[in-house]
């Protein structure tokens, strides 16, 4: 039954992953591309890594995914543009895809595997403990200043980039916050008295 699975999810990401890039519809690209995630998800499950699993399904499918999906179905494409300059550097593109595919021939061709390799590869964590766990404990252990270096590098890209990208512009309406916080309820709301048959 493993063994059927492995093989249908697998069959099920290469199918997912060829679709995405061969599908007319950008619509169905994005639905073969979460169908291509969610199967991967099931590989990792596979493998004992329910962890990966889950996130992968959250992160990928629940977010990325269905942004590309908004994005692809609220823009309007020209598609027909899009595919005159696919086939304009198609033969760019092919002569591409072949020599990377003549490197990864190659380096496959080349692999060996070292006879310490299955060894060098288990982690030094109890057979026992959860996928989460084993993770926690690797990040916040032994790679603690790694992790939190990574975490502060991003935070100062993120200011970086909103920083670079925020520009203030006179033509635009803006609320003032201290104001609007400050406002006395007695002046902002006038009441009247409308008679029937009168306007204000």
């Amino acid at each position: 039954m493993i063994t059927f699975a492995f093989y249908l999810f697998a069959i099920s990401v290469c199918v997912a992953g060829l679709m995405v890039v061969l599908s007319r519809n950008p619509v169905h690209s994005v639905l073969w591309l979460i169908l291509a995630f969610l199967s991967a998800a099931g590989l990792f499950v596979l493998q004992g890594a329910e962890f990966v699993a889950m996130l992968l399904i959250i992160v990928y499918v629940g977010a990325v995914a269905v942004l590309f999906l908004f994005v692809v179905m609220m823009l309007d494409v020209d598609f027909a543009e899009l595919k005159g300059e696919f086939a304009r550097y198609l033969p760019l593109g092919g002569l591409i895809a072949v020599v990377l595919l003549a490197q990864l021939a190659i380096a496959l061709g080349a692999w060996q595997s070292a006879e310490q390799a299955e060894a060098l590869r288990a982690a030094p964590i109890t057979a026992d403990a959860m996928n989460s766990h084993a993770i926690g404990l690797v990040l916040y252990d032994r790679y603690l200043l790694p992790f939190q270096l990574a975490g502060l590098i991003l935070l100062v890209a993120m200011i970086g980039a909103i920083t670079l990208t925020m520009r203030h512009r006179r033509d635009i309406k803006r609320q003032d916050v201290v104001a609007q916080m400050h406002r006395d309820p007695a002046k902002t709301m006038e009441m009247r008295d409308v008679k029937p048959g009168q306007g204000l």
